[in-house]
């Protein structure tokens, strides 16, 4: 079942809008805690902590130990999704990389621009990094919330914005809020970094340990040299590699399977462990381990370390006619949409129409919107630029985003609404034509195809007639069919032989049957008795189908399908497909579950694009 990519930890989105409540807890959490004693508050953030002896130690107060540490790891994870979608996603499209790193600095700019505006003739003025960066936990948790409202397809253009925002924002940290730098520590920095690509091209085996050991020397070096070493984290993560399972490895994983089965020793139990983790790139590998900690324990561990700010009446009154607040609040809530769809109009301006997004306006507008929420990084460079009074006030202002940013996507989010169905539709979903990833396109004269060939909507579906998730899928199809009247089905032979030893052969018997112009009949029948799928089952289908059984049985015999199944087998190698049921509409991929509803909001979404298109 092709569910990788829609599951991780229940799906990174899913993980996100949790980790997005919790942190909303924790900074509750952390402005009762400093508001009834802010004493034990600052007593425990600011205890200290060393690692080491005697003269080779590291003391920092747990504050740091979680802002430049544990944070490292939140960084990291953001750098394995930022090359996941480098290597399987939206990014791919290399003009996409383009307009999302135009988009985001946009979304920095304009921020820091505003901020400077207001804050200028005040020594306020060099904290303008404050009001630049995005929190992702935050902007994905907005958007989730916001549901329906808008297209599933905006998460791609939120996340690629808000990947540009963390590297130029660590960026920003290293180079203007960080100390004196001391250049041999940096060099050595540097030599541990390119040592880290170097391990990860080599062989799996220990591969993560030496990964694991160089980050630190990375970390602690650049410590040592001056720069906030949060930075390791995110520089890390994207050299960490993504790719499809591989159904070669697939394979070689199902026969180490097979044999701790037949004979489970803790040498073939240990064997299997290995072919199984490497048929799965690194970077999910990796990420599957590391974001529940990350987004359920590091994150608002951070939260409830910094958002504690002893709050009155005349503290609120003085913060929000202070620069410092201001600044922020309108850099972020004001500045982020101006930014995001000023340079995304300019880029598209400049570029004569080529470079342009992959959703609407009105959704680059609410992508805007929600990257008003400015948090985790937000409050990094806070705490390095301010203090005193100062740091209250812009901590105050950060919090003052979520807030702000929520309602105002909100509001933009109504306004789209009531628009009229066309207008709505094509302010969501633009006119662009979305990157493809089926790598054969569908072809009438030679596909297995029902329905209408003008539908608006084809969905095709890679299947193993053995499979039982095929089979569960079938009545989901069969559903869809049934209620849409645009909608083509495709069904393309998968058969998964190292797991399903009949699917080879039934899915030739399919091929036999449509040589006598019956290959939906066979179709259906085959699904319906997955579990009749041998050499005599195959040839009682036939009769019961009425075909001529001898036809059908010297076609089996001859194997005359095989090829055709194999054209098949192939296309799905293009298209990166190594599990069934793997489902495409009008071309792109669908990730997650295949449930009616699922296939349904997929299939609607595809068929709104291709009328806005048109």
């Amino acid at each position: 079942m092709s569910t990788r990519g829609g599951t991780r930890w229940r799906t990174f989105v899913q993980t996100e809008t949790g980790s997005a409540v919790l942190l909303l807890v924790a900074v509750v959490a952390a402005l009762l805690w400093a508001n009834i004693d802010l004493h034990s508050y600052d007593a425990v953030w600011q205890a200290h902590f060393t690692v080491g002896f005697d003269t080779r130690h590291l003391s920092l107060t747990v504050h740091e130990w979680i802002n430049a540490g544990l944070m490292s790891l939140f960084f990291f994870v953001v750098g394995l999704e930022a090359r996941r979608e480098f290597d399987m996603g939206e990014l791919r499209d290399r003009r996409w990389v383009l307009l999302s790193a135009v988009a985001g600095l946009g979304s920095m700019v304009v921020p820091a621009v505003i901020y400077v505006a207001i804050n200028a003739g005040h020594d306020s003025v060099h904290g303008w990094g404050t009001a630049m960066s995005t929190d992702t936990a935050f902007a994905l948790g907005i958007l989730a919330v916001l549901g329906r409202r808008l297209p599933a397809s905006l998460r791609a253009l939120m996340l690629s914005i808000s990947v540009v925002d963390d590297v130029v924002a660590l960026l920003v940290i290293a180079v203007f809020y960080s100390d004196e730098i001391h250049l041999p520590a940096l060099f050595v920095a540097l030599g541990a970094l390119l040592a880290v690509v170097v391990v990860l091209r080599l062989a799996d085996a220990g591969r993560g340990l030496f990964c694991a050991l160089l980050a630190v020397v990375v970390w602690v070096a650049l410590h040592e040299a001056g720069v906030d070493p949060v930075v390791t984290g995110l520089a890390v993560g994207a050299l960490v590699i993504a790719y499809p399972a591989p159904r070669g490895d697939l394979e070689r994983a199902s026969r180490l399977f097979r044999l701790f089965r037949e004979q489970p020793t803790p040498e073939l139990q240990r064997s299997a462990a290995r072919g199984l983790a490497s048929a799965i790139s690194p970077n999910e590998r990796l990420e599957q381990r590391f974001l529940p900690w990350v987004s359920f324990g590091i994150v608002p561990l951070f939260a409830l370390a910094n958002a504690g700010i002893e709050l009155s009446a005349a503290r609120l009154a003085d913060a929000f006619t202070s620069p410092v607040t201001l600044g922020i609040l309108c850099g972020c809530v004001v500045g982020k949409i101006v930014g995001v769809v000023g340079s995304m109009a300019g880029a598209q301006l400049l570029s004569g129409r080529r470079l342009r997004p992959n959703v609407g306006w009105g959704s680059v507008t609410a992508a805007g919107s929600i990257a008003g929420a400015a948090f985790t990084v937000s409050l990094l460079i806070a705490a390095i630029a301010f203090e005193g009074e100062e740091l209250n006030q812009a901590r105050i202002g950060i919090i003052a985003t979520l807030i702000g940013s929520f309602a105002v996507s909100w509001a933009v989010s109504g306004v789209i609404g009531l628009l009229p169905a066309a207008r709505r539709t094509r302010a969501l979903l633009g006119t662009s034509e979305p990157l493809t990833d089926l790598g054969v396109a569908v072809d009438e004269r030679h596909d297995h195809v029902r329905g209408p060939a003008d539908a608006a909507v084809t969905l095709v579906e890679y299947g193993d007639f053995e499979c039982p998730y095929c089979g569960q899928a079938e009545g989901v199809v069969r559903d869809l069919l049934g209620s849409e009247t645009d909608v083509r089905y495709v069904w393309r032979h998968l058969p998964l032989t190292d797991v399903h030893p009949n699917a080879q052969a039934a899915a030739e018997a399919s091929e036999a049957a449509a040589r006598q112009g019956r290959f939906w009949d066979m179709h259906d029948l085959l699904m319906d008795r997955q579990d009749e799928l041998g050499e005599r089952d195959l040839l009682r289908h036939a009769r019961e189908l009425g075909l001529d059984t001898e036809a059908f049985r010297e076609d089996l015999a001859r194997r005359r399908g095989a090829r055709r199944v194999a054209e098949d087998v192939d296309s799905a190698d293009l298209s990166g497909v190594s599990g069934t049921p793997t489902f495409f509409v009008n071309g792109r991929r669908h990730h997650g579950a295949f449930d009616i509803d699922a296939l349904k909001r997929a299939v609607e979404q595809a068929r709104r694009r291709a009328q806005a298109g048109g």
